[in-house]
């Protein structure tokens, strides 16, 4: 149990990539429409898309195989999944989140599809058996220690 409240903790902090932003009503109303008006396919581009920006950073540059084409044709998908979601299926949502809490609020709901979108993705059952296998990898000692120090160990 100890080592998959870390895991899980884990699985957390890597679905946490977005940053948190302070949301006002209107905000709210785009996020909600953001990702009712999304499908998984719509999320998996989001998070395809995601990824390609990762995978431009040296840290992990080398864990990818994608080539500029690739790259053009993620974004594409993406800028199309982002037109279609403010101009048109969200665009009362999104005019009056900008209108009545500025542009930062089209970030913000965004931000929470993206939120929604990694968590769908990290749902796949080897997605969540990988996330596990992190319990597997740490000192069993350390963990135990660590959860009794914290009174988790009841």
């Amino acid at each position: 149990m100890n080592k998959t409240l870390f895991a899980a903790g884990a699985a957390v902090l890597t679905m946490a990539w977005a940053s948190s932003a302070s949301a006002g009503l209107f905000t709210d109303d785009l996020s909600r429409c953001l990702v009712t008006k999304s499908t998984d396919a719509d999320k998996a581009v989001l998070v395809r898309w995601i990824f390609a920006a990762f995978s431009m950073n040296p840290s992990v540059k080398d864990m990818t195989q994608l080539n500029d084409a690739q790259r053009d044709n993620i974004s594409v998908a993406g800028a199309a999944l982002y037109q279609r979601l403010i101009f048109d299926d969200c665009r009362a949502q999104a005019l009056a989140a900008v209108k009545n809490e500025g542009a930062a609020s089209l970030e913000a709901g965004f931000q929470v599809l993206g939120q929604v979108a990694a968590r769908t993705l990290m749902s796949d059952p080897a997605s969540t058996k990988y996330l596990a296998g992190l319990a597997q990898k740490m000192d069993s000692a350390k963990v135990a220690a660590f959860t009794k120090e914290a009174g988790l160990d009841k």
